[in-house]
C-alpha cells in the first residue's frame, strides 16, 4: 500500500485532530494509531510473495440498477451503492440505519441513532436535504414501502440486518419510477433468499444491561418455500443530557421490541407469488420520568410476478396498521421537577398497491407502471388536566409513470416521466440522463425534477421535545425539487472509484419555522424560503488478498437563499473502514467523521463536529458456530445532538458480544 493511500485513509482524523482540542484531541489521535497498527499487516498483504495467488481480488463490478421489487428493476445513470450481506455483517450496529452510516449522505434526524431515538426523528435523508422527521427517502423492503403512513419517518427496528441479502442506495430521484416519498433517492432492501432445512439463532450480550436474541427458519419444497424470523431487543440505555445538567427527572433513554416475520413463498418456472406478514411492537424511555413512548403495528403484503423471455410483470400489494402512544411533559430548568403536559395517541392505516411491466432487449429497455396508496391518521391529545385536541385526515396518492433507455452497450440514453395526483396537487415528475462507458470507464449525468407532499403528522400533529414545542401547519404546500448531477465510475484491478457532483434547486422547502425562542421555544412547520444544495461525493473500495478499504466522503453546502444554512446537514462527513478477513476471522475498524452543523432554522445552536471509531469481531468456532463482537464509539466520544434547548447527547461507548449459529437441521 502506498503512503498516499495511507494518508487519504487518514483524512477523516487528521480532519477531527484538527478541530478537537483537549482531551478530545487526544481520543482522535488514538484513532489514527488504530489505524497505523493495521501498517504490517497491509505489508504484508501486499508485498509480492513467489507462487502467490492475485494480490487484489476483484471487486464486484458497478451497480446500475435498483430493485423496485423481485422481479423488477430499473437501470439509473446514477451513483448506486449496493451493499451485500458480507459488507452489511463487517459493520456493527443493532439496527439497519447505523450500518448503513457507511454511505455517504446519509443521515436520520438530528444525527442521533434508532437505537434510543424517538420514532418521529427517524426520517431519512440524503445529500444534505436536510430532514424535519419526515423522511425524503423512500424505503422498499422486498418492495413493499417502509415509510410510517401517518408520518413518513421509518421504524428501524422492523428490518433484521441478519435478514438482508442486499440493500441499494440510489441517490437523487434520476428514475421516475418512485413517487414523491423518493425526492432525495431510494434505498431497496432485498431478503435472503430462503434455504433447505435451514435454521439460524444468535445471541448477544453488552454493557447497559442490553440483551438480543434472534431466531430464523426456513424450508424449500418443489414449488414453495416458507421462512420466519423473530428477534427481540432491550437496553436499559443511556442519559440524553450531559451529567454536569442532569436533574432528578433524568433517567436513561432506552427502548425494548420484537420483532417478526413470515413469508410464504409459491415458485413457478415463470410465475411466483408471495405473501408476508410483519409486525412490530417496542416501548421506549425517552429520558425522563414521565416521558415514553410505544408502537404496535403489522404489515400484509404480496407480490404476483411473472417473468418471460423478454417481458416482466410484477402486481404488489400491502396493508399496513398501526397505532403510536406518546407522553409530553414540561421540565423545569433545573429539570428537578417534570409536569406532564399531555398524552397522545396517533393510530393510523395504509393501504397501497402498485403494477409494473418492463420489456428488455438488445437497444431498448422500458418499464411502465402505475401506483395507488390511500393513508388515514388522526392525532388524538389528552390535555393536562383537561381537554383533548384532534388532528387527522386522509392522503391519497395515485400516479402513473414510465422509464426507458436505449442504446449500446457503450452508450445508452435515458428518459423517463411520473404524473403523479395528491388531493387536489398533480405534479409532473420528468427525468433524462445518459451513460457512456468505456474499458474500466463509466460517464454519467441525470437532471431531474421531483417532489414531496406534506405527511399528515406535518398537517395535524403537534409534539413536544423537551421545552421545545412544534406546531402542525394544514396549510402546507408540497416542497418540491430541480436536481442535475454528473458524474464517473472507474473500475481497476481490486480497486473502484465513483465521483458524484451535484446540484439541488429546492422550493417550499418544509422546515420547522421558528416563532419565539427562550426558555420554551416555540416553532411551526411552515414553507420555508427555496434553498440550494450543492456539492460532490466519493466512494474509493480497494481489495488486497485478505483486506479492503473503504473510504467514502461527501461535501455539501445547503443554504437558504436567505444565506442561513439548513438545519441537521454537515458540510463535511466521510467514513474509512479496513477488514480483515481470512479462514474464518474477520475483524472491522471504521471511522465516522462529521463536520459542525445547526440544529435549528435560526442558525443559533451550533452542534460541534465529531468523529467515532466502531469495531466488529467474528470468529468461526466450528462447523455454523461463530462468535461475534461489536463495539460503537470505541473512543467513547462525547458529542452534541440536539439543543431542546437543553442540550443533548449521542450515544456513549456500546459494546455486545455473542455467539451466533446457521446451519441444516438434517
Amino acid at each position: 500500500m502506498t503512503n498516499e493511500a495511507i494518508r487519504s485513509l487518514s483524512l477523516p482524523i487528521r480532519a477531527a485532530c484538527r478541530k478537537q482540542g483537549g482531551r478530545q484531541k487526544a481520543k482522535a489521535t488514538v484513532s489514527w494509531f488504530v489505524l497505523i497498527a493495521w501498517w504490517p499487516a497491509l505489508q504484508a498483504q501486499t508485498a509480492p510473495q513467489p507462487g502467490s495467488p492475485p494480490a487484489a481480488p476483484e471487486v464486484p463490478p458497478v451497480h446500475t440498477s435498483i430493485t423496485v421489487t423481485g422481479q423488477i428493476a430499473t437501470e439509473a445513470p446514477a451513483n448506486i451503492t449496493d451493499l451485500d450481506a458480507g459488507q452489511l455483517r463487517e459493520t456493527p450496529g443493532v439496527n439497519l440505519d447505523d450500518r448503513l452510516r457507511q454511505v455517504p449522505g446519509f443521515s436520520l434526524f438530528r444525527r442521533t441513532s434508532s437505537l434510543v431515538a424517538h420514532p418521529t426523528t427517524q426520517g431519512l435523508s440524503l445529500r444534505g436535504l436536510g430532514s424535519t422527521g419526515a423522511s425524503r427517502t423512500l424505503v422498499l423492503w422486498d418492495g413493499v414501502p417502509m415509510n410510517d403512513p401517518f408520518g413518513g419517518w421509518v421504524y428501524w427496528t422492523r428490518i433484521p440486518p441478519e435478514q438482508i441479502e442486499r440493500a441499494e442506495v440510489s441517490r437523487g430521484a434520476s428514475t421516475s419510477v418512485f413517487g414523491d416519498r423518493a425526492m432525495a433517492g431510494a434505498i431497496s432492501i432485498l431478503s435472503r433468499d430462503p434455504d433447505r432445512h435451514l435454521v439460524a439463532a444468535s445471541y448477544e450480550g453488552g454493557n447497559l444491561n442490553t440483551h438480543a436474541l434472534t431466531f430464523g427458519a426456513s424450508e424449500v419444497w418443489r414449488r414453495a418455500a416458507a421462512s420466519a424470523f423473530i428477534r427481540a431487543f432491550s437496553t436499559d440505555g443511556y442519559f440524553i443530557v450531559p451529567r454536569e445538567l442532569r436533574g432528578a427527572v433524568d433517567t436513561p433513554a432506552g427502548v425494548r421490541f420484537v420483532a417478526g416475520n413470515a413469508r410464504l413463498d409459491l415458485l413457478g418456472a415463470a410465475h411466483r407469488f408471495f405473501a408476508k406478514l410483519d409486525i412490530l411492537a417496542e416501548d421506549r424511555a425517552n429520558g425522563t420520568v414521565l416521558q415514553r413512548n410505544s408502537t404496535s403495528m403489522g404489515a400484509l403484503s404480496g407480490n404476483y410476478s411473472w417473468q418471460g423471455t423478454r417481458d416482466a410483470i410484477s402486481v404488489i400489494g400491502f396493508h399496513t396498521r398501526e397505532e403510536f402512544h406518546s407522553a409530553f411533559s414540561s421540565i423545569s430548568a433545573d429539570r428537578n421537577t417534570e409536569r406532564l403536559t399531555y398524552r397522545q395517541t396517533v393510530p393510523s392505516q395504509a393501504t397501497g398497491a402498485s403494477a409494473f411491466w418492463t420489456r428488455s432487449g438488445s437497444t431498448l429497455n422500458a418499464l411502465f407502471g402505475a401506483d395507488l396508496e390511500r393513508d388515514q391518521g388522526t392525532s388524538i391529545d389528552s390535555l393536562v388536566p383537561a381537554g383533548f385536541r384532534i388532528g387527522g385526515g386522509n392522503r391519497l396518492e395515485h400516479g402513473i409513470f414510465g422509464q426507458a433507455n436505449v442504446g449500446t452497450q457503450g452508450a445508452r440514453i435515458f428518459l423517463g416521466a411520473r404524473h403523479t395526483f395528491i388531493g387536489d396537487d398533480t405534479f409532473f415528475s420528468p427525468s433524462g440522463g445518459f451513460v457512456l462507458g468505456r474499458g474500466r470507464l463509466r460517464a454519467r449525468g441525470s437532471v431531474y425534477r421531483s417532489f414531496r407532499a406534506p405527511t399528515l403528522n406535518e398537517l395535524y400533529r403537534e409534539f413536544r421535545v423537551g421545552n421545545t414545542v412544534t406546531l402542525a401547519n394544514p396549510a402546507l404546500r408540497p416542497e418540491s425539487l430541480f436536481g442535475a448531477e454528473a458524474g464517473f465510475d472507474y473500475t481497476g484491478e481490486g480497486m473502484r472509484l465513483r465521483v458524484t457532483a451535484f446540484r439541488n434547486s429546492m422550493d417550499r422547502l418544509i422546515t420547522n419555522v421558528t416563532l419565539q425562542s427562550g426558555a420554551t421555544i416555540t416553532r411551526q412547520r411552515q414553507n420555508a424560503a427555496a434553498a440550494l444544495a450543492r456539492g460532490f461525493e466519493a466512494e474509493l473500495r480497494k481489495n488486497w488478498r485478505s483486506l479492503s478499504a473503504d473510504l467514502a466522503y461527501m461535501f455539501v453546502d445547503s443554504r437558504y437563499v436567505t444565506g442561513l444554512r439548513i438545519p441537521e446537514v454537515p458540510k463535511n462527513q466521510g467514513s474509512a473502514q479496513l477488514t480483515y478477513a481470512r479462514n474464518g476471522t474477520l475483524l472491522s475498524a471504521a471511522l465516522r467523521s462529521y463536520s459542525s452543523q445547526f440544529d435549528d432554522d435560526l442558525n443559533q445552536f451550533l452542534l460541534a463536529g465529531f468523529t467515532t471509531l466502531q469495531f466488529a469481531a467474528r470468529q468461526r468456532l466450528g462447523r455454523g458456530l461463530s462468535a461475534t463482537l461489536a463495539i460503537e464509539n470505541l473512543l467513547d466520544r462525547t458529542y452534541y445532538v440536539a439543543f431542546t434547548p437543553t442540550p443533548s447527547i449521542g450515544a456513549p461507548r456500546l459494546w455486545r458480544a455473542g455467539l451466533r449459529w446457521e446451519g441444516r437441521l438434517w
